[in-house]
């Protein structure tokens, strides 16, 4: 047996020589570089020349998100001055209440100093 056997040639390059295993890779290695460093550009490219009906989208969907911002902050508020209208009711019930049961009271006091 020889160290130098040779393999069929149904074998795959990269089994047949080192170097040309070697030579593939590289090979391989610059076309996957090639086609990410294309596809990066392209992305890159389509933002900066995108056509007239992506800008649109772009736009109104920039302004959904905004609108929903909005919405969030104005349902917040919304809660607060509705829990404000239902203590502010009550509390104002029991001043008012209050004020009526020392109403007697407050007349008897000025009648009593005159």
């Amino acid at each position: 047996p020889s160290l130098c056997t040779q393999l069929p040639a149904s074998a795959p390059p990269e089994h047949r020589s080192p170097a040309l295993a070697a030579t593939m890779m590289s090979r391989r290695v610059a076309i996957a570089a090639l086609s990410v460093a294309s596809c990066v550009r392209s992305s890159a490219g389509a933002e900066l020349s995108a056509n007239p009906i992506r800008k649109v989208v772009n736009l109104l969907q920039a302004m959904q998100k905004k609108v929903e911002q909005e919405g969030d902050k104005e349902k917040a508020l919304y809660e607060k001055f509705m829990c404000y209208c239902k203590s502010g009711t009550s509390d104002l019930s029991a001043s008012i209440s209050a004020a009526e049961d020392k109403l007697p009271q407050v007349n008897s006091a000025i009648e009593a100093a005159e």
